[in-house]
């Protein structure tokens, strides 16, 4: 975690075979999946990120997927640093 000016940023990368640019918005909509070999069958409705992005809206702040120099993905939230005084 670190502080981007106003916001704190969090991020989780992996390395797998990552998220196409042409999905990464899609990916935050209820019941998307990007691999067709994820099913309901083995675990999971598809509705993690949509609710994740769906908080940090709520919070003011963002949820983004980009992909890493490196390659694999990389979701960034990025919430608002509120300053609570002494």
């Amino acid at each position: 975690m670190r502080r981007h000016r106003t916001l704190a940023e969090l991020s989780v990368s992996d390395d797998g075979a990552g998220i196409p640019e042409s999905e990464r918005e899609r990916i935050f909509g209820a019941v998307a999946r990007v691999d067709a070999a994820r099913s309901r069958d083995r675990g999971g409705t598809g509705l993690g990120l949509a609710i994740a992005r769906h908080i940090a809206h709520g919070h003011s702040g963002t949820l983004e997927a980009e992909e890493p120099a490196a390659g694999g993905a990389r979701l960034i939230l990025r919430p608002p640093i509120h300053d609570l005084g002494p």
